[in-house]
């Protein structure tokens, strides 16, 4: 009989889509649970997941925050019920706000808690929970927040990654230069309104296709825009085959999530980061970092962004092939070895270590 394991997840993308990876790995030695609130079921199929709803409130400084304690509180009882129910031996949390009542909950138990940190700077849930987990998976030894004291228990694999980007690469060469743009879908301003008039600019000197994801209720005017100014264009507001769409691009153009960036980059395409300004303790600016020192990408401040400057960086980087490449051979250099298979048998053997 397999062990049972339950994934506690959650929220965003950028928490979901490692946890359903982690269950793509996990799920021929281990019977597995995934956990989530309802933010995080818009990116789970119920078809092809074990699925368990625990809609933990964010406990926010706010006239609520009594309510959200007490139903924190309610959340770790049921939980605590649900793990002996299931007999549950191990507990991997991706982190946030919606691990709170089942990481109380599986300490209570004495069950073995596994934290993954994709990001730069470590999470102020895995921070709390630091001192009760086994381990911590991480994707640098250098995480910012990570208190020394606790660095045995941190564990270094390489990002986890959908296995459908690590399949063959498209092999055929664009005629025109091709911009993919990714991070709109949530209507980000910069995203949705702003990129596009640099796009427009740009292609009345350089021939250009777009592939542009944006928020649905603005599908049709950037369709209109880009073809009335002639740019062939691709618009979408969420796309499955990303991956697909990530193969046919030149330059990428992106927020700086651990995982767009981990996909991004192991399909080896240069990119330009935008961090998200309000991101939690600026990790996603600490994400973009990460890449920029390896050499393999461009970062952009949104804060002080200037359409000028902007317009420049993309017209020098679109006219110089030699920088691109030397972006490519770093992407190359920074994902050697990086397979599917290597990221399986690191994490099973995190897993059961002793």
């Amino acid at each position: 009989m397999k062990s049972k394991i339950l994934i506690s997840t959650g929220g965003s993308g950028g928490h979901v889509i490692p946890a359903t990876t982690i269950h793509d790995h996990l799920k021929d030695n281990y019977d597995i649970i995934i956990s989530s609130d309802f933010r995080g079921l818009k990116y789970l199929d119920t078809k092809l997941y074990n699925i368990k709803v625990i809609d933990t409130p964010k406990l926010n400084k706010t006239i609520l925050l009594p309510l959200s304690i007490l139903k924190v509180i309610y959340l770790t009882l049921t939980s605590l019920l649900f793990l002996k129910k299931q007999k549950i031996q191990i507990l991997i949390s991706t982190g946030g706000y919606m691990s709170l009542p089942l990481c109380i909950a599986a300490k209570i138990l004495n069950i073995k808690i596994y934290l993954l940190e994709p990001n730069m700077v470590i999470g102020r849930a895995n921070k709390f929970f630091l001192r009760f987990c086994e381990k911590i998976i991480c994707y640098s030894d250098n995480i910012i927040g990570f208190h020394d004291d606790f660095k045995s228990k941190l564990k270094i694999i390489n990002p986890l990654i959908r296995k459908k980007y690590y399949d063959e690469k498209l092999k055929e060469h664009n005629k025109k230069f091709t911009l993919l743009i990714i991070g709109g879908s949530q209507g980000a301003n910069i995203f949705d309104k702003i990129l596009h008039e640099s796009i427009i600019e740009i292609s009345k000197i350089k021939t250009l296709k777009v592939i542009h994801q944006t928020n649905k209720k603005n599908i049709d005017t950037l369709k209109y825009l880009y073809s009335e100014n002639k740019i062939d264009n691709i618009v979408f507001s969420f796309d499955q085959n990303l991956n697909l769409l990530i193969q046919q691009a030149d330059l990428c153009i992106t927020r700086a999530g651990a995982t767009s960036l981990a996909e991004i980059s192991l399909s080896k395409k240069p990119f330009i980061a935008i961090p998200l300004p309000s991101s939690m303790d600026n990790h996603q600016f600490e994400n973009a970092n990460y890449y920029k020192n390896k050499g393999c990408c461009w970062v952009v401040d949104q804060i002080n962004f200037d359409k000028k400057n902007f317009e420049e960086l993309l017209l020098n980087i679109i006219n110089n092939k030699d920088e691109i490449m030397v972006k490519i051979n770093n992407l190359e250099k920074l994902n050697y070895q990086n397979s599917w298979n290597n990221v399986n048998q690191n994490l099973l053997n995190i897993i059961n270590e002793n």
